[in-house]
């Protein structure tokens, strides 16, 4: 798709929520509050050096578990390589999708992009009818794009459930799902997708996080990070270009890929816990907690606080999903100790309000500020 046709597309798909400055296209989320507002605001006015306008020139927001908002360069050459490997991995040559996400989430961007790069249909709802229940569109052949809270909040109801059943494929990404909530899925026969990726790059797959599609390349450094190559990856945060424009992204996600290709997503190398000399992977003990405790927590999150003694002592947060945890906190404790090892069990639990549990701009959850509370706890 030539430039010119993306940016009116984006135009009329995004609306206000693309802003353009001095040739540079932003997409801002109109919910952000004051920080963010003013992080995007310093983050506009710059520009890369050597700015002409030709690469990266849509910039998609972003975060990770610093919590800064960041903004992934993105143009017609990285978009349409990404719909391009979608279009040849699914065997489709139109893509007709629903859109429930916003334009400044990257699935909701995408959602919109495939079926705008292929001349197939796009067709929205408001999140809030569907959970409701008063708006339920037609599903039957068309690709929907879910984070987990929303799916969460569908299952369990029987006419969800159907109309689920009736997309060609529901891709479930932006944050961990929980082996409860995709076996959930898979009882109600939902034709789920689960996804590994990010605004930097896109990939989906089935079962673990599946294998790539065709535009995208995967590897393994020595620290057992995962590089991802390919020509739908992002030229760089804003204003920045990445350091090697031609090579792979060294992420900092930890990973592994089996003999078929197969990537499993294993945690954050930045998220590591150092306890007693011992590395404790938050991601593995969060599995194990949201298998234990279902839907009494609504969400948990584990993290490293300075311990004097170890180094690092593990804490874990949670939101209650109705009433406090009480005796739900003495049943986790006994089944960590019958199955984790002694380094890897929390030392505290603590509950949090819903309105406080930290998620940043692109709604991920801010591990910074998750920490603090978890210091002031």
């Amino acid at each position: 798709m030539e430039r010119a046709r993306l940016i009116e597309g984006l135009r009329e798909f995004a609306g206000e929520a693309l802003v353009e400055r001095d040739g540079a296209y932003f997409l801002v989320d109109p919910g952000w509050g004051e920080r963010e507002r003013a992080q995007w605001a310093a983050l506009a006015v710059r520009r890369p050096a050597g700015w002409d306008g030709r690469e990266g020139w849509l910039c998609v927001p972003t975060g990770g578990s610093s919590g800064a908002l960041k903004l992934a360069r993105h143009d017609e050459t990285t978009l349409g390589a990404a719909v391009e490997g979608f279009t040849q991995f699914f065997e489709v040559d139109r893509v007709a999708a629903l859109g429930l996400l916003p334009p400044w989430h990257v699935s909701g961007l995408m959602a919109w992009a495939r079926s705008a790069w292929t001349g197939g249909t796009y067709r929205t709802a408001q999140w809030r009818e569907v959970e409701a229940g008063r708006q339920r569109p037609p599903s039957a052949g068309l690709y929907l794009s879910l984070v987990p809270t929303q799916l969460a909040r569908l299952l369990g109801d029987a006419e969800a459930e159907a109309w689920l059943r009736g997309f060609r494929v529901v891709f479930l990404g932006g944050g961990p799902a929980g082996r409860e909530l995709t076996q959930r899925a898979r009882v109600a026969g939902l034709p789920l997708a689960l996804c590994y990726g990010s605004t930097e790059e896109f990939l989906s797959g089935n079962e673990t996080a599946g294998r790539p599609l065709p535009h995208a390349r995967l590897g393994l450094d020595d620290e057992g990070r995962l590089t991802v190559a390919g020509t739908s990856l992002f030229r760089g945060y804003w204003p920045d270009a990445r350091a090697e424009a031609d090579g792979p992204w060294r992420t900092d996600d930890l990973g592994k890929i089996d003999a078929a290709g197969r990537l499993t997503i294993l945690g954050r190398a930045d998220a590591l816990i150092i306890s007693g000399g011992e590395k404790v992977n938050p991601a593995e003990v969060e599995a194990v907690l949201r298998n234990w405790v279902g839907a009494t927590w609504r969400d948990v999150a584990v993290v490293g606080v300075p311990h004097a003694e170890w180094g690092e002592e593990v804490v874990a947060l949670f939101v209650a999903a109705a009433e406090k945890a009480g005796d739900v906190e003495v049943q986790v404790r006994a089944r960590v100790a019958e199955g984790l090892a002694v380094a890897k069990r929390p030392k505290r639990y603590i509950e949090v309000a819903a309105e406080r549990w930290p998620v940043n701009a692109s709604g991920k959850l801010d591990r910074v500020a998750l920490r603090a509370l978890a210091q002031s706890g």
